[in-house]
């Protein structure tokens, strides 16, 4: 048997074995020792075959650079707390931070770290960066601090002598996380931070590694290189609030919201090195982002090493989920899922929910099983293949986890028992939906609609979360344009949207990282653009093109570059029309106009659709690796019961409800089912 771990596209290989990734979260320094052999039993009784761990730094530590790993508390015996899992068959992720959040005070960082100047991320003025949490606020760490890298690099080092023996084929560790939620903790405004100076001075290398010269920047931000006062690479500072006023100023807000990415890619990759030199390694290591991720700083595509890099970096990035039963839910699910699923199948991984909320801390709404419900099978729906029930066992700030400090089952285990006993009963990390269309979002429309970004404190991803984009939350300048371009970007988003789901035709979303991977396997591709397109970007879009995809840009024609710099030579844009076919290249936003070239992409390129009724009713199939239809999912988020009729094509005849003992006849290449109010329901198709 090969003794080693690595990702597979069904889950987490270990010793030459696919395992679905199906964790459950358990804090062992927040239960008594003489009940962690009752809650691991628990959680493997759920059908899990993973615990998931956080280990607070800031509980461990006793004196700078002193950790108690159980010789004065028991609870704190981490390493006896691995060993049993181990023992009852469970594979163990450990999450050693150095943030953890877990809803603790300072987010399990030492209290002495978070207040020392030396550690804090700072705003334009120079103050700490306060995050106004409960139960205390505090200073954020600066990600760019090497006093705080160099404080994170002890901790991991005598972590590293209790766990680094029990990792993975000596002992039951088989992934790392590295670090947590890594959103500027949660204060991720253009503007907000961080102007440390640790993370000005890589500011600087960032734009002189970006431009090489002088001359260069000057082209990019309109000045005069020959000039006095010419700013230098030595002495450049970034914006500290956006005061753009003419396209050409956009140019060094774009960049500015560019390094904060670069700047958290960086951070982690200076984590996972310091794992290294713990001896914690030779397991995959991931990172979980949260909701709202895509108006955050977080890019999946620079996080994430490539395949044979030698940087330390992550492996896997996943998502978090924490959502109630609506239809703004259903759609913000779809949107983060299909991103996720598409390019983790891309790289050959699973899609992974690092945490999958079956509960939620009391500061938040409350959210009941229904709730959690509807957003686990929401999230199947739409292509996620594992997830860390977040939280299997009950703990201090936390309310309505499925099992108890005392490993007693609460009426909730019963729904996560019969959908894990379901996934494998029809293999379902081994299934694929197809998403033969592709709604592409360039990073620099992201990065300008964060610099754009009209809320002031209030991130954009607090509104992300509630469904709401740029047209809801940008200011509406124009820079002489005639039109405000984020606005326009996220509505003929929506438009697109709207206009496929309609006709029940499977799409998924991209980031549009230039070095993204998720073109594969896409009939037709969608690229935003509010008038600019990076040339790099564009010669993937030509790429795809000359493989065979429809390529289609709206709402505008890109005239500039992607950081709204003029291009030296114009796009040809006839480089995208490879084939005959009466597939628009460029589609305006009018939702006519959208709607019409969604009716020729059905009809030229055959596109499958899964059509369902009444509104508003969702349908997503997923099929076997012989390509024969498996499972349905029929999603209805709406607030009253009704029937909903689904189509699944001519050659399914069966389908039975994985989860309750209900069957159906197809008839007619249709399923005719009673929905309750805010359900979904799985169906093994034959």
């Amino acid at each position: 048997m090969e003794e080693s771990v690595r990702l597979a596209p069904g889950g987490l290989e270990v010793g030459g074995k696919v395992l679905p990734l199906h964790a459950g979260s358990v804090h062992y320094w927040r239960l008594e020792p003489a009940h962690w052999r009752a809650c691991l039993e628990a959680t493997k009784a759920l059908g899990l075959k993973f615990v998931d761990i956080y280990i607070p730094w800031a509980i461990h530590e006793t004196a700078p650079g002193v950790l108690d790993l159980g010789e004065r508390d028991p609870k704190l015996d981490v390493a006896a707390f691995i060993r049993l899992a181990g023992e009852l068959g469970l594979y163990v992720i450990a999450r050693p931070g150095p943030h953890i959040n877990a809803e603790l005070t300072y987010f399990g960082i030492p209290e002495r770290v978070v207040w020392d100047p030396a550690c804090q991320a700072r705003t334009p003025e120079q103050n700490p960066v306060m995050l106004p949490m409960l139960p205390a606020a505090f200073p954020v760490p600066s990600y760019a601090s090497t006093v705080f890298h160099d404080e994170t690099a002890r901790y991991f080092s005598e972590l590293g002598k209790v766990i680094a023996p029990l990792m993975y084929p000596k002992g039951p560790i088989v992934m790392l996380q590295v670090d947590n939620e890594g959103a500027l903790y949660f204060r991720d405004g253009v503007y907000d931070q961080d102007y440390h100076p640790d993370a000005i001075t890589l500011y600087r290398s960032f734009i002189r590694d970006k431009y090489k010269s002088i001359d260069a920047l000057a082209h990019a931000y309109g000045f005069d290189p020959q000039a006095a006062g010419t700013p230098r690479f030595g002495d450049l500072d970034p914006p500290k609030r956006f005061d753009a006023k003419t396209v050409e100023d956009l140019a060094r807000h774009i960049d500015w919201a560019e390094f904060q990415e670069q700047l958290l890619a960086m951070a982690l990759d200076r984590f996972s090195a310091a794992l290294d030199a713990s001896g914690m390694t030779g397991v995959p290591r991931t990172h979980n982002f949260p909701p709202g991720q895509d108006a955050t700083p977080l890019n999946a595509a620079r996080v994430t090493r490539p395949m044979g890099s030698e940087r330390a970096g992550v492996d896997l990035v996943g998502y978090d989920y924490y959502s109630d039963a609506s239809p703004v839910s259903r759609a913000v699910i779809a949107r983060r899922t299909t991103e996720l699923a598409v390019r983790t199948v891309a790289l050959g991984q699973p899609a992974y929910a690092c945490e999958m909320g079956a509960g939620f801390p009391p500061f938040f709404p409350p959210l009941d099983e229904r709730d959690s419900a509807f957003t686990v099978m929401t999230a199947l729906a739409y292509g996620l293949r594992g997830f860390n029930l977040y939280m299997a066992v009950e703990r201090d700030r936390w309310i309505g986890a499925p099992i108890d400090r005392e490993g007693r089952e609460r009426p909730f285990a019963l729904f996560w028992r019969k959908l894990i006993a379901a996934l494998e009963k029809v293999s379902f990390h081994e299934l694929t939906r197809y998403a033969p269309v592709r709604i592409l979002t360039p990073r620099n429309e992201r990065r300008l609609a964060r610099a754009m970004h009209a809320f002031g404190p209030l991130p954009a991803a607090f509104f992300a979360v509630l469904g709401r984009g740029a047209r809801d939350t940008s200011l509406e300048d124009d820079f002489g344009l005639g039109y405000p371009p984020a606005v326009e970007a996220d509505t003929f988003t929506r438009t697109i949207e709207s206009a496929l789901d309609a006709r029940g035709v499977p799409y998924a979303h991209i980031g549009g990282e230039d070095r993204d991977v998720s073109l594969e396997g896409a009939r037709w591709v969608i690229a935003v653009s509010s008038g600019g397109l990076s040339k790099t970007l564009f010669a993937r879009l030509e790429d795809a093109a000359k493989g065979g995809a429809r390529v289609t840009i709206g709402p505008r024609k890109p005239e500039l570059g992607g950081a709204r710099r003029a291009l030296v030579e114009p796009f040809d844009l006839d480089r995208l029309r490879v084939s005959k076919t009466s597939i628009p290249v460029v589609v305006e936003a009018a939702p006519s106009g959208v709607e019409a070239a969604v009716a020729l992409a059905v009809e030229e390129l055959g596109l499958p659709t899964f059509s369902a009724e009444p509104d508003p009713v969702f349908a997503t199939l997923h099929h076997d690796k012989a390509g024969k239809p498996a499972v349905l999912f029929v999603i209805h988020p709406g607030d009253t019961d009704l029937v909903a009729r689904v189509s699944v094509g001519p050659n399914v005849t069966n389908a039975s409800d994985l989860m309750k003992d209900q069957s159906f006849t197809v008839e007619g290449g249709s399923i005719e089912l009673s929905l309750k109010p805010k359900t979904v329901r799985m169906l093994a198709l034959s």
